[in-house]
C-alpha cells in the first residue's frame, strides 16, 4: 500500500486524480513520499475532523487515553486496523482512493477482518465506521448503530455528515467514564446511566444524536 501510494503521489497530475486533491490540498501528496521517515503520533491524536475533534484527545487525562488505547480501533486506508495508541505518520489516502492496480476494497478486507476478529475476541464490536470503511474490514455480528435526530414531534431523521460528531462524542464519553461493557445489554445500561439514548428497532439500533449534545455529557 505504501509503495502504491508513493507511486501515485510522485507526480502532481497522478496525485490529483488518485487522491482527489484540489489546488489547496495538492501539497498533501508529499506526506506519502515521507511515510517511512516523518514523525509519528498516536492515531487518536493524528486524525482530525468532525469525528475526532469531539474526543479532545490531546487534552484528555491519562486514564481516558489509556481506555481509548485499549478499546478503540481505527480503520486506516493506508495501514489497515490501528489501535488508538498506535504511532503513525501523516498521510493522504481515503477508502475510495485510486492506486492503479492496487484496489483498497480487495487489498484490505481479509486481513482487516481477521485482525478485528482477533482483537474483539468474541466480545461486543460497536462499529462506528462509515460504509466505505466498513467494507475495508467487515466484522461479523458487529453492531453498527444508525445516528438519528428526533424533533419535538418524535419524528426521526437519519443524519449524514453530522452523525460523525455524535459518534465522536459517544467514544469520548465511553473513554471518560471508563466504560466496561461486553454486550449491547450492558452498553444500553451504561448509556441509560449517562443520558445517552440507544433504541432498538426491527433492523438494528438507533443512537439519538440529541442525547449526546455537550450540555448532557
Amino acid at each position: 500500500m505504501i509503495t502504491a501510494a508513493r507511486s501515485v503521489s510522485s507526480e502532481e497530475s497522478s496525485a490529483r486524480t488518485a487522491l482527489k486533491l484540489g489546488p489547496k490540498s495538492i501539497e498533501e501528496r508529499f506526506r506519502n513520499l515521507a511515510l517511512e521517515t516523518s514523525g509519528t503520533m498516536p492515531a487518536i491524536d493524528r486524525y482530525t475532523g468532525v469525528l475526532y475533534d469531539p474526543l479532545g484527545a490531546l487534552d484528555a487525562d491519562a486514564t481516558t487515553r489509556a481506555w481509548w488505547f485499549d478499546h478503540v480501533v481505527v480503520q486506516s486506508a493506508m495501514f489497515g486496523p490501528l489501535g488508538g495508541g498506535d504511532p503513525i505518520p501523516a498521510y493522504r489516502l481515503s477508502h475510495d482512493s485510486r492506486l492503479g492496480t492496487v484496489r483498497l476494497a480487495s487489498h484490505w478486507p481479509a486481513a482487516s477482518s481477521r485482525v478485528l476478529a482477533e482483537h474483539s475476541a468474541g466480545g461486543l464490536v460497536l462499529d462506528l465506521r462509515s460504509e466505505g470503511y466498513r467494507q475495508l474490514g467487515p466484522v461479523a455480528d458487529a453492531v453498527a448503530p444508525r445516528v438519528v435526530s428526533v424533533d419535538g414531534a418524535g419524528r426521526r431523521k437519519a443524519l449524514n455528515h453530522w452523525n460523525k460528531t455524535a459518534k465522536g462524542r459517544l467514544v469520548a464519553l465511553l473513554g471518560r467514564t471508563g466504560a466496561q461493557v461486553s454486550s449491547m445489554v450492558e452498553l444500553v445500561e451504561w448509556a441509560s446511566e449517562h443520558g445517552v439514548e440507544f433504541e432498538q428497532h426491527d433492523t438494528g439500533w438507533d443512537l439519538v444524536a440529541e442525547s449526546l449534545e455537550p450540555a448532557t455529557v
